[in-house]
């Protein structure tokens, strides 16, 4: 165990060592704060629990739901369908590009793997490499942010979010590729 006077005696430590003592830190302010505000620590940690339960709760139905609607979909096998229609459009981009393009917009788990397997075989360095990351990071799982926030504050019609977000994500799917293209 560290002890405190080690580590400002011997100048410092590691991050890992700062970093055991973050939360001990943190704990001990926390406390202190709702002492001297007269606070009840553990009440008010309680609600928040509940809160929190109450949130799942409601959240759960659609995540469940959402998330069976993209194995049927992946069994069906509709994203090879669509991936085989569009690269005859784009034949330099592999399947694995064209594949995370699709499963970007719906779930942020599946690109993000479906990108680290790309890194994995064409390299970090590589165009392709590239353009999955900047895929990555100029679209949003904008079906995922649909069914989930949206249901979880209980909005039922959604107008023109899916629609916006959808063109939104091809719009950055259409300038990470060209730009990847272009500057790479």
């Amino acid at each position: 165990m560290l002890v405190w006077q080690d580590f400002f005696w011997t100048g410092g430590g590691t991050i890992a060592e700062l970093s055991q003592m973050l939360l001990p830190v943190f704990f001990l302010m926390l406390c202190a704060v709702s002492l001297i505000q007269g606070i009840n620590a553990y009440d008010a940690f309680v609600k928040g629990v509940k809160d929190g339960m109450k949130l799942t709760v409601s959240i759960f139905p659609s995540l469940m739901a959402m998330i069976l609607l993209i194995n049927l979909l992946d069994c069906a096998e509709l994203f090879d369908l669509l991936s085989d229609m569009i690269s005859p459009m784009i034949s330099f981009l592999p399947s694995e590009i064209l594949a995370m393009c699709c499963f970007r917009p719906i779930s942020g788990g599946a690109s993000m793997a479906l990108m680290v397997q790309i890194l994995r075989t064409f390299g970090a360095d590589s165009l392709y490499g590239t353009m999955a990351s900047v895929i990555q990071g100029s679209t949003d799982t904008t079906l995922y942010v649909i069914a989930l926030y949206f249901s979880s504050v209980g909005i039922k019609k959604i107008k023109n979010a899916l629609w916006i977000g959808l063109f939104a994500d091809f719009v950055g799917i259409v300038a990470a590729i060209f730009l990847t293209v272009h500057f790479f």
